[in-house]
């Protein structure tokens, strides 16, 4: 009855081959501007904006299926809006608020975009995301060795690889669903194209490994490991099943060597060493990222109201680094609350929706897989303001609304009762 009602909120829209290309067509065009974010206003912003203003004149309805994503979406912002409102004379504040709605609206957008033609959209992301991620790992891989003369620094920030990102923790994270996209491929396509994404999976291993962000190393590894797993269970096919194991172990011989290949030279291996320890002086001490948590949140039950977007090292001496805490503080109790409770519901959701047999489910576990790793990293890095997240949230919700569509038994029509 639940998957009937959510259905019958979100029906099929009928168009045009043509107007369905175009729509296919800016899904690409919104996975390959995602890769660009060396620039502000990111090439990302122009695209959505102009995706939102052709679906809106060519079909995007909200249906009742996300009412709940719209509710909790609408509270965390009204939240860090109120929390802000003494801080409004302040240019970044004001930034930072409009960022927070506008990254609301396009997770809404993906979520009515990816309800309809969910097969045909998310293949065409996946184009666009895969093509984003070998261009940022190129340039990812090439300013790290300093292979362009004369600009040693580019695409670096302090000795990590950036690639065509500012920040080489969100190259690192964005790098992840491509990468699951290229490693089912390596799995499930014939040899012909399982190669080519083999060397696309490489490659992407290879710049969240010079990115040096811990947190990106651990996503990529726990993904892939989730995917694996997810898709052997998840695989009818006993064949498939045992070419999955067999390649899993390859490949895991194969990361293992050339790891210790890279690890043999020193300047990867030294940086490599003091990433990997968990001895940094930012993490330690009562003021170090563990010490601020406990003492942010002992903070944030004593104001309702929170301090503030942008406050916190006010207080302390360095950022949250905790997204569950950012919520507290930027957006007092009501952020705070609805945050997790967003993404908690997305999670079990997202769970719930595994086994579903749709055409499109290869690709949501990849969506699902990579999102459940965003999650996970939020409880140690910002990740609020990730462009990338918002998109994979609502292409979740999207999915979720497309799978109750899917399994819904026909209505009845009252001229056959």
């Amino acid at each position: 009855m639940a998957y009937s009602a959510a259905a019958r909120v979100v029906a099929p829209a009928v168009v045009t081959p043509g107007l369905t290309a175009m729509q296919r067509g800016l899904m690409w065009l919104a996975g390959v501007s995602g890769g660009v974010v060396i620039i502000e206003p990111s090439p990302y912003e122009l695209v959505i904006v102009s995706a939102l203003a052709f679906f809106a004149l060519t079909g995007l309805r909200m249906g009742a299926a996300f009412l709940p994503l719209l509710f909790l979406l609408f509270l965390v912002n009204m939240g860090y809006t109120i929390c802000a409102a003494y801080l409004m004379d302040q240019t970044r504040i004001v930034n930072w608020i409009l960022t927070s709605w506008y990254l609301t609206v396009s997770a809404l957008f993906f979520a009515m975009v990816f309800a309809e033609d969910t097969l045909g959209r998310i293949k065409f992301l996946q184009y666009g995301l895969m093509l984003a991620a070998l261009i940022a790992s190129l340039a990812a891989v090439t300013g790290y060795f300093h292979l362009i003369p004369g600009h040693p620094e580019a695409f670096t920030l302090y000795n990590r690889a950036a690639g065509t990102f500012k920040d080489p923790n969100v190259l690192g994270a964005f790098l992840i669903l491509p990468g699951l996209f290229a490693l089912q491929s390596v799995v499930s396509d014939p040899f012909g194209k399982a190669a080519r994404n083999a060397i696309l999976f490489g490659l992407i291993s290879l710049a969240v490994l010079l990115s040096f962000s811990r947190a990106a190393w651990g996503q990529l590894v726990f993904t892939s490991a989730m995917l694996l797993f997810l898709t052997y269970v998840t695989s009818p096919s006993p064949s498939q099943r045992a070419r999955l194991i067999i390649l899993a172990v390859i490949g895991v011989a194969v990361a293992a060597f050339a790891i210790a290949v890279l690890l043999s030279f020193d300047s990867i291996g030294n940086l490599f060493k003091e990433r990997a320890s968990f001895e940094q002086s930012y993490d330690s001490g009562r003021f170090g990222r563990f010490g601020r948590y406990v003492l942010g949140f002992q903070m944030a039950l004593d104001l309702p109201l929170g301090i503030g977007p942008l406050q916190f090292t006010k207080f302390f001496p360095e950022d949250t680094h905790n997204s569950y805490l950012n919520a507290f503080m930027s957006g007092g109790w009501i952020a705070g609350i609805c945050f997790p409770a967003l993404m908690f519901t997305t999670v079990i959701l997202g769970f719930r929706h595994v086994f579903i047999r749709v055409p499109w489910q290869r690709w949501y576990l990849a969506v699902f897989t990579a999102f459940l790793g965003s999650v996970g990293e939020s409880f140690i890095i910002d990740i609020d303001h990730w462009r990338h997240f918002w998109m994979m949230l609502g292409i979740m919700w999207g999915m979720f609304a497309a799978a109750w569509q899917h399994v819904a038994p026909p209505v009845p029509n009252s001229t056959d009762r």
